[in-house]
């Protein structure tokens, strides 16, 4: 907010017949010391604008960057389709454009878990809120051979699960009811968080508190009916070739083909040219003659000159090294036009060049040229708008200060005017109170001389 002229009036109460005269001296003497300060507060204004003005760009600018981040994230240009969905499931990420065909997955065994229930003969538990399997307050789980100190907030079999799944040991604790509707048996359920024969113990101090009740087998696999040997896992998820992963669900076999599914980047590009033209609008408002706050502000030929080297990037290679290539153009207008039907068929028939062109945002390609250029501008510690609206709240502030100082100034020059004037008045009436004595006593003396 910006300091506001203001010279409280200041007068005086003049007897002579010159005071209005001498009011309009110093109202005279306040407006033209108050004109440097009312130019002050002008450029405040301007400024006060151009910073409000700056604002809306780094929003705009900061949509573009957050489309191309979406770009950078969703910038896969594969994806998978399964078979028979009960078999398994599949995921691809970016590093997975050089493995594009069609893998035979052999599920021979999904795998199991190792399961464990508390045992019988401990208490009785008919509501695992108020009472527990121990009154220990302490355990030790042991999965595999390494033991890890549970220590539960509360008494209560709840308590108890809850800082065995906290803990992140290996196994997830639930609590079942064996027993009838009317006598309830709640046990202490833990299955271990990968495949395969995983021992579970839990000890109270005193005694081992749980019963094995399935041992768990890890999963196997053959992809493409390799090696003949199935490979183990003790996660139901794996990785099949760089950038695809399964999910082994079932024992079966199916086809994962990997290919082009390029709806992800196709909808982060349509964000992009949305976000850009959105920016390319506001910094056309700051043009010519009735352009606005930013016109003729060297910010403004920055700015523009960084949306212009996203639009006129070129790298990559074969059949995608331009935007165009992708089917973004540039209008007569400055405005951005995406085909879709273009992109669409380059995704299908180069995904590889695709892949190239794009990069990635830490890495190379046009990600990594659209975040620098971005992250400097918008960037809101050092990014170029941030540094000139800083800029900006250092000369108003400077500005303000000044106004300060010359109002204080200007208020002290008018009450010694008033003081001077108002000295100036009160003699002036003496003289005039003298001038008139004199000249009825003048006439007096005449009238007195005429008439004797």
């Amino acid at each position: 907010m910006g300091s506001t002229v203001s010279i409280s009036a200041n007068t005086f109460n003049g007897t002579s017949t010159y005071a209005s005269s001498l009011q309009q001296a110093i109202t005279q003497a306040v407006d033209i010391a108050s004109l440097p300060m009312e130019l002050l507060q002008n450029d405040v204004t301007s400024l006060q604008g151009q910073s409000t003005e700056l604002g809306t760009l780094q929003t705009d600018f900061s949509a573009v960057g957050t489309a191309i981040q979406n770009l950078a994230n969703g910038g896969a240009v594969l994806g998978a389709s399964v078979g028979d969905s009960t078999v398994a499931s599949a995921t691809v990420d970016s590093t997975a454009a050089s493995t594009a065909g069609t893998y035979q997955l052999n599920v021979i065994s999904p795998g199991s878990s190792t399961t464990t229930l508390s045992s019988a003969g401990l208490p009785t538990v008919a509501d695992p809120s108020t009472s527990s399997i121990s009154s220990s307050g302490s355990f030790t789980l042991t999965i595999n051979g390494t033991p890890t100190t549970i220590t539960p907030t509360a008494n209560t079999l709840n308590a108890l699960a809850q800082a065995i799944n906290s803990a992140n040991a290996g196994a997830d604790a639930t609590i079942i009811n064996i027993g009838s509707p009317t006598a309830p048996d709640y046990r202490l359920s833990l299955q271990s968080t990968s495949l395969g024969g995983t021992t579970i113990q839990l000890n109270d101090g005193t005694q081992n508190l749980l019963t094995n009740l399935t041992t768990g087998t890890p999963a196997q696999y053959q992809v493409n009916g390799q090696p003949s040997t199935p490979i183990s896992s003790n996660s139901s998820t794996v990785t099949i070739a760089p950038g695809v992963t399964v999910n082994l669900l079932s024992a079966g076999s199916t086809t994962i083909a990997v290919g082009p599914d390029a709806s992800a980047a196709e909808n982060a590009i349509s964000s992009f040219v949305t976000a850009y033209n959105a920016a390319a609008t506001e910094l056309a408002t700051n043009h010519g003659t009735t352009g606005g706050a930013l016109t003729g502000q060297s910010v403004v030929l920055s700015l523009q000159q960084s949306l212009q080297s996203l639009v006129q990037y070129s790298g990559g290679s074969g059949n995608v090294q331009t935007l165009a290539d992708l089917g973004i153009t540039v209008g007569s207008d400055g405005q951005l036009s995406f085909d879709q039907s273009t992109f669409e068929n380059v995704a299908a028939a180069d995904p590889q060049d695709l892949a190239t062109f794009l990069g990635t945002s830490t890495g190379t390609g046009f990600l990594a040229t659209a975040t620098n250029t971005l992250n400097g501008v918008d960037d809101p510690a050092s990014g170029t708008i941030q540094t000139s609206i800083n800029a900006l709240q250092q000369q108003v502030t400077a500005d303000n200060n000044k106004i300060s100082d010359d109002q204080n100034s200007i208020t002290l020059m008018q009450n010694n005017l008033t003081e001077q004037m108002s000295q100036a008045d009160a003699a002036i009436a003496t003289l005039q109170a003298q001038t008139s004595y004199f000249s009825q006593l003048f006439t007096a003396t005449q009238d007195a001389i005429t008439n004797g």
